[in-house]
C-alpha cells in the first residue's frame, strides 16, 4: 500500500470562510514515483490498445472489440485501482484512482466504458456489499472476467432518480425478489454480465439496490442507442420481466438504494472532473501541432495573436482544473485516512470522506466538464474547416465531450446541489456561514480601508483579491438566505449565480495555492508561466463573479439595499490591472516551443 500524504484538510465547503495554506494542499507535481509509473502504464495501454483503434471502436462493427480491451485493462490492474488486494485489486489511494481517470479521459468512448465498469458498476459492491458479496463479485470485476453496468435512470426518472417506477416483489417462497421495470441510457449494457439495479420494493418510498447476474434471466434489451458522441460505448435500454434475484443479493438494506446512488454519484462527479484532463491535454497537443503546421498568409498560424490567445487560454483553464481536482482528491484521501485512524471501518470511512467533500465533488464535475467543452470548441476553431471534418481528431472530441455536462447529474442540478448542501450544513451548524456573512454585512456599512497591499511578495495581491471574492459570496448568499428563507430553493437562478461564484473561487484559489507551493520549492523564474496562468485565471474569475453577483443582486433586492450590495460588489471585486494579452503570448510561446501542454504531464 502506498504511503498516504497526511495533511490537515478543511471540512467540505469551508474554503469559503477560511484561508487555506499552500502547504496544506496536494498538487499534481507531488505524485510519487509509484503513482507516475502506474500513470505511464495506463498511458502505454492507451497508446497501444485504444488510440490506434478509435475509429474501429466508434463503428461498433466488432462487438467483441470493446469487451476485449476492457479485459486487457483488467489484466493490467487498471480496473482494480480502488479494490483492496484481498479482492483481486491493487488497493491504491483515492488520488491514484483520480490520476488513472485523468489518463483514461483521453480514450474517447472507452473512457465511458471504463468509468461505468470500474466506478458506478463496481464501487457499490465495494462500499456496501456484504463480505460474501465482495468475495463473490469483486475479483471478477477487478480482472474484467465480468463486465458491469449500473441501472438507475428510467424514462421518467433522470435527475429525480428516486421517482423510479421499477418494482421488486418477494416471491411466495421468500427466496427471490422479482424485478419488473425499464431502465434507459445504461452504459455497458450490451455486453454486461453484472447489473446493479435500483428498484422499489412493493410500495416503498425509497429505492433499494440489487446485484443482478445476467444469467438470472428475465432481462431483455433494445438495440444500441444512436448517440451524438461516445459512439463506441454500449448504451441500451434494459427491461426486467420477473427477473429473479436471490434475497441474499439485496445490496445493503431495504430502502437504502437512493443513499447508495447519491454517494456513488459523488465519487463519479469528482472522477469525471479528473477524467476530462487527459482529453484537455490531448486536444491542446493536437492544436499546438496543427497550428505549427498550418500556413496562412505565408506563415504558421501559431504566429498570430488570435491563435496564441486560444492556445494559452486552453492551457490556463486546464491548469486550474488540474489544481482543483487533485486538491479535492487528496482532501478526500486525507479525511478517509483520518477516519480509519479514529477506528472507522475502511469502507465506511471512504464513503464518509467523499460525502464530506460532496460540494467540492460537484464543483469538480461542473468545472471540468465546462473546461473540456471550452477546450474542444477552441480546438475545432483552431483547426478551422478541418476541425469540422470527420478525418481530423477534433470532430470526435467535440461530440464526445458534450455528454460530460449531462451525466453524473446535469451541471444545472449540480450547481443547485452544491449551494443547497452548503445551506443545509450551515443550518445544521456543521459550517459557520452565518457568522462570517454577518461580519461582511457590517463591513458594508463601515468606512472602507484604503491601505495598500504589500506587493513585494509574489501572489500577495492575488491572495487579498481571493479573500475579497469570498466576501462576495458571503454578502450575496447571506442576504439571499436571510430574505428568501425557505423560498431560496425555488430561486434556482440565484442558486446558480451563487454556484458560479463558488466554482470560480475554488478554481482560482486552487491554482493560486498550487503555484505558491511550486514557487516556494522552485523559485520565481522556474514557475513564471504558472504565475501567469494563475493571474490570468483569477482576472477572468473576478469578471465572472462580478457578472454573476450583479445578476443575483438585481434579482431579489431593490432600492437602497440594492445600491449598498452593488457598492459592496464593486469594492470586493477590485483586482489590479493585468496585461493578460502579454501573459497569454508568453504561455503560448512556451507551449509552441515545447510542442505540448507542459504544466503537468501525467
Amino acid at each position: 500500500m502506498e504511503k498516504i500524504n497526511e495533511k490537515n484538510a478543511l471540512n467540505g465547503g469551508e474554503f469559503l470562510i477560511k484561508e487555506t495554506q499552500a502547504s496544506a494542499v496536494f498538487i499534481p507535481e507531488e505524485f510519487s514515483e509509484e503513482q507516475k509509473m502506474m500513470a505511464q502504464a495506463c498511458q502505454d495501454f492507451l497508446d497501444m490498445e485504444i488510440t490506434p483503434k478509435m475509429e474501429e471502436i466508434d463503428s461498433m462493427k466488432n462487438p467483441e472489440l470493446v469487451p476485449s480491451i476492457l479485459k486487457k485493462a483488467g489484466d493490467l490492474g487498471l480496473l482494480g485501482i480502488s479494490i483492496p488486494e484481498e479482492y483481486g485489486g491493487l488497493g491504491m489511494s483515492f488520488n491514484t484512482s483520480m490520476l488513472i481517470a485523468d489518463i483514461i479521459g483521453a480514450a474517447g468512448s472507452f473512457s465511458t466504458t471504463y468509468g461505468a465498469h470500474s466506478g458506478i458498476g463496481t464501487l457499490p459492491v465495494l462500499y456496501y456489499g456484504t463480505e460474501e458479496q465482495k468475495k463473490k463479485y469483486l475479483p471478477k470485476l477487478a480482472n474484467a472476467d465480468w463486465a458491469a453496468c449500473y441501472c438507475l435512470t428510467e424514462p421518467d426518472a433522470g435527475s429525480d432518480a428516486n421517482s423510479g417506477k421499477t418494482k421488486a416483489s418477494l416471491n411466495e417462497e421468500g427466496t427471490h425478489y422479482l424485478i419488473n421495470g425499464q431502465k434507459m441510457w445504461i452504459s455497458n449494457a450490451g455486453f454486461a454480465d453484472f447489473f446493479i439495479v435500483f428498484a422499489k420494493i412493493d410500495d416503498d418510498k425509497n429505492l433499494s439496490a440489487f446485484l443482478v447476474e445476467k444469467t438470472f434471466g428475465g432481462i431483455t434489451m433494445n438495440e444500441e442507442e444512436k448517440k451524438m458522441g461516445i459512439k463506441g460505448s454500449s448504451t441500451r435500454q434494459v427491461f426486467f420481466n420477473d427477473c429473479p434475484v436471490p434475497v441474499e443479493n439485496l445490496l445493503s438494506e431495504r430502502g437504502n438504494g437512493f443513499k447508495i446512488a447519491v454517494n456513488i454519484l459523488n465519487i463519479g462527479r469528482i472522477k469525471l472532473g479528473a477524467g476530462v484532463l487527459g482529453g484537455c491535454r490531448t486536444i491542446l497537443g493536437y492544436s499546438i501541432q496543427y497550428s505549427a503546421e498550418r500556413k496562412q498568409f505565408g506563415q504558421a498560424i501559431n504566429s498570430f495573436g488570435a491563435i496564441q490567445a486560444k492556445l494559452a487560454e486552453m492551457a490556463v483553464k486546464t491548469y486550474a482544473c488540474e489544481s482543483l481536482c487533485y486538491r479535492a482528491g487528496q482532501d478526500i484521501e486525507d479525511r478517509i485516512d483520518a477516519l480509519i485512524k479514529e477506528g472507522m471501518e475502511p469502507n465506511k470511512a471512504k464513503l464518509k470522506g467523499v460525502e464530506q467533500f460532496a460540494i467540492e465533488c460537484a464543483i469538480a464535475k461542473v468545472h471540468g466538464s465546462e473546461v473540456l467543452d471550452y477546450v474542444t470548441d477552441q480546438g475545432v476553431q483552431i483547426y478551422g474547416g478541418m476541425g469540422y471534418s470527420a478525418d481530423a481528431p477534433m470532430e470526435r472530441a467535440f461530440r464526445d465531450a458534450r455528454i460530460s455536462r449531462i451525466y453524473e447529474g446535469t451541471n444545472e442540478i449540480n450547481r443547485i446541489l452544491m449551494v443547497g448542501m452548503l445551506l443545509k450544513r450551515a443550518m445544521k451548524g456543521e459550517i459557520d456561514i452565518l457568522g462570517p456573512a454577518m461580519e461582511v454585512s457590517k463591513e458594508l456599512t463601515s468606512v472602507p480601508s484604503f491601505g495598500s497591499t504589500d506587493s513585494s511578495q509574489p501572489l500577495s495581491i492575488e491572495k487579498e483579491t481571493l479573500k475579497k471574492l469570498k466576501k462576495v459570496f458571503l454578502m450575496i448568499g447571506g442576504k439571499a438566505a436571510q430574505d428568501l428563507g425557505s423560498k431560496m430553493e425555488a430561486e434556482q437562478e440565484i442558486m446558480m449565480n451563487l454556484a458560479d461564484i463558488m466554482i470560480e473561487i475554488y478554481a482560482a484559489e486552487s491554482a493560486l495555492l498550487r503555484t505558491e507551493s511550486l514557487l516556494f520549492k522552485e523559485g520565481e523564474e522556474a514557475v513564471k508561466f504558472q504565475l501567469a496562468a494563475t493571474k490570468i485565471y483569477l482576472y477572468e474569475a473576478v469578471e465572472k463573479i462580478q457578472s454573476a453577483g450583479k445578476e443575483a443582486i438585481m434579482s431579489f433586492t431593490k432600492g437602497d439595499e440594492q445600491k449598498m450590495l452593488l457598492m459592496g460588489l464593486k469594492r470586493f471585486t477590485k483586482y489590479d490591472n493585468v496585461n493578460t494579452k502579454l501573459m497569454r503570448r508568453e504561455i503560448a510561446s512556451a507551449l509552441i516551443s515545447k510542442g505540448k501542454y507542459f504544466f503537468f504531464h501525467a
